[in-house]
């Protein structure tokens, strides 16, 4: 597959945006599934998926596009990712979350302990050179923060510098108490491009202008955007002391009144942290016009609910996904083609679009 050329200027105050065909191309998206999602880290659920030993939990790495089937499992507490696919046959070897001894594929009864490693065959024992070492499942990388898990296909990114980033300015938090709440979580369906809705997450510009509530509770003129090599934060200031973090005192941003911490992993992944606790955002494309965007909310602080800039998430994300379809439709336009940044408001949208113009030129 040919290398793409999007060239966007490294100094923001020359540069110009990703054109419309960007957006609107379908072997641009086809490249970025391969060349960008495909080098990816990705969220893959919290501890309590696999926390008892002996367990296994099949999922999907990226639920379109990729879809590469893993397989979490337990073994004397230590957890793994797995391959979920049969090294005979190449069967799906486990459907279902469940309790197991070993992991046994129904198809002709291969069987691997939980740690992935080859056990058994039947009717193999004429088999040359049997078995080889990929005979046993395929290990793929897999870290933890908190109770998070992350995997990956390999290790082309480095991430742990991802993960430093948020325990440098949330990790005074109590992480392991933060509790899965389904009832504020919920899927939702967007009609274009997924790196559109990056790009409008990754800019406090639009605020004032699309989300009069938020706006009400947050500093505008205060808002900044901190950059890493593959994440960046946005710091929601509160316009009030109320709804704020309560910030020790070695912190390093010990007396500012701030609201929420913002942070983006690249290429498709928000981590919100509020005083009332966590909502995760994953942005799972789907084709060149649609998205999928997953809220996943974790709960610190019930008292803390539906305040301050963590409050009418529904509501900011309705808003959002309104002029976010509005931009995809105007990609279509004959005379739209390229914009220009704002210097100081558009640091995350020029950051994420040279990140997306390296992966794809490499």
């Amino acid at each position: 597959m040919k290398a793409l050329q999007f060239n966007i200027h490294p100094e923001i105050e020359k540069a110009e945006t990703l054109p419309s065909s960007f957006y609107r191309s379908q072997s641009v998206y086809d490249q970025l599934i391969e060349r960008v999602f495909a080098k990816s880290w990705q969220f893959a659920g919290d501890v309590s998926l696999c926390n008892l030993e002996g367990t296994v939990h099949p999922f999907e790495f990226m639920e379109y596009g990729l879809q590469e089937p893993m397989l979490l499992s337990n073994d004397g507490g230590m957890i793994n990712c797995l391959s979920n696919v049969c090294t005979h046959r190449g069967n799906i070897l486990c459907h279902h979350p469940k309790k197991a001894r070993n992991i046994t594929c129904m198809y002709h009864g291969r069987r691997f302990n939980l740690k992935g490693e080859f056990q058994n065959m039947p009717q193999f024992k004429e088999a040359a050179d049997f078995p080889r070492p990929e005979d046993s499942l395929h290990q793929f990388p897999l870290k933890q923060w908190g109770p998070w898990l992350f995997t990956a296909l390999g290790n082309d990114l480095d991430f742990q510098p991802v993960l430093d980033a948020m325990e440098r300015k949330v990790g005074f938090l109590p992480l392991d108490q933060f509790k899965l709440d389904t009832s504020r979580s919920k899927d939702y369906l967007v009609n274009a491009h997924w790196a559109l809705y990056c790009d409008n997450y990754l800019e406090g510009f639009h605020i004032p202008f699309v989300h009069d509530g938020l706006n009400q509770v947050l500093d505008y003129g205060k808002y900044k955007t901190e950059l890493y090599p593959h994440a960046n934060l946005q710091v929601g200031f509160a316009a009030s002391g109320e709804h704020v973090f309560d910030l020790p005192k070695d912190h390093e941003d010990f007396g500012e009144q701030i609201g929420a911490y913002y942070f983006w992993l690249f290429p498709n992944m928000m981590f919100n942290f509020y005083p009332w606790g966590l909502s995760i955002n994953v942005v799972k494309p789907i084709s060149v016009n649609r998205t999928k965007v997953s809220f996943i909310s974790y709960v610190l602080d019930e008292s803390k609910l539906d305040t301050g800039a963590g409050a009418a998430l529904d509501k900011v994300e309705r808003e959002d996904e309104f002029v976010v379809e509005g931009v995809f439709k105007g990609m279509s336009s004959r005379v739209y083609n390229t914009g220009r940044f704002s210097p100081k408001m558009e640091k995350g949208v020029h950051h994420f679009h040279r990140l997306l113009a390296k992966f794809l030129s490499e």
